[in-house]
């Protein structure tokens, strides 16, 4: 559990999908690069060896060719309900230091309850950036989890 702190972030949103599917789409490398990056941004690669152990690798490119690597090792893996993992930054530009990420799939009424929290930065700047981040990233998790309609008979 984390103190409200100003080194410490926690946002949720729920997702139309069982939690099975919500943990899938945190954790398989095609549906990552379709939601893991903010606005702006596009996954360009995507690796994941999801074993206690072991590490991801998370590439985010814009459109000018700036690049933002986040790399971490997955601590705690109880699917579908958490995920626990570190985060950093490989570019220098970006290095706040390892933080902690902790991702809970809760059951809910409307699909799953996401509960993000992402604790260990050195500056409320450093958590203020990533709540932007990590806002936009939830937003587009739940528009990549969004049910497709179904088209709509009309009589004519």
């Amino acid at each position: 559990m984390i103190a409200d702190t100003p080194t410490a972030l926690r946002l949720n949103r729920v997702v139309k999908a069982d939690q099975e599917t919500a943990f899938d789409a945190w954790t398989q490398p095609a549906q990552i690069r379709q939601w893991a990056c903010p606005e702006g941004l596009r996954v360009d690669e995507s690796e994941v060896d999801l074993t206690v152990g072991g590490g991801y690798k998370l590439r985010m490119t814009n459109d000018e060719g700036l690049t933002h690597t986040a790399v971490g090792t997955y601590r705690e893996i109880d699917r579908p309900g958490r995920l626990v993992y570190t985060w950093d930054w490989l570019e220098d530009d970006h290095k706040v230091g390892e933080t902690l990420v902790t991702v809970e799939f809760r059951p809910h009424a409307d699909g799953t309850e996401v509960v993000l929290t992402h604790e260990g930065f050195p500056a409320a700047e450093a958590t203020e950036a990533h709540v932007e981040g990590w806002t936009s990233c939830l937003e587009k998790f739940e528009r990549h989890l969004a049910p497709v309609a179904s088209p709509v008979a009309v009589d004519a």
